[in-house]
């Protein structure tokens, strides 16, 4: 079973939403804070969102600010990054971690260690 598993991704047409899962087996996510990253074919990964541990901390990419939102529910030990007003620039493999701080300061996963990541294309 892998530590982390990301889910929720899929083709959409620009305009529309969805809602990724990140959910940790077999140790406590909100030890940590945890982020999400993406990479699109040809580019460098990027930070898109982040959560402290105890859920009272943001932060967000200016590219998705006011259409991503990051939750952490902490009773199923999982994360959520709901994405609407989804447009084609947001394409791309969706990743997430376990960060290296309690609070976001960069997106350094612990161990060096990111899900399998999870397709978003965004398209007509």
């Amino acid at each position: 079973q892998l530590p982390l598993v990301e889910s929720g991704g899929g083709l959409v047409q620009p305009g529309g939403s969805l809602r990724l899962s990140c959910a940790a087996s077999g140790f406590p996510l909100d030890d940590y804070a945890t982020g999400w990253v993406r990479q699109a074919p040809g580019k460098e990964r990027e930070g898109v969102s982040c959560i402290s541990g105890s859920g009272g901390s943001t932060n967000y990419a200016d590219s998705v600010k006011g259409r991503f939102t990051i939750s952490r529910d902490h009773a199923q030990n999982t994360i959520y990054l709901q994405m609407n007003i989804l447009k084609p620039e947001d394409t791309g493999v969706y990743y997430c971690a376990q960060l290296t701080g309690y609070y976001c300061s960069g997106y350094r996963p612990r161990n060096d260690y990111w899900g399998q990541g999870t397709q978003v294309t965004v398209s007509s």
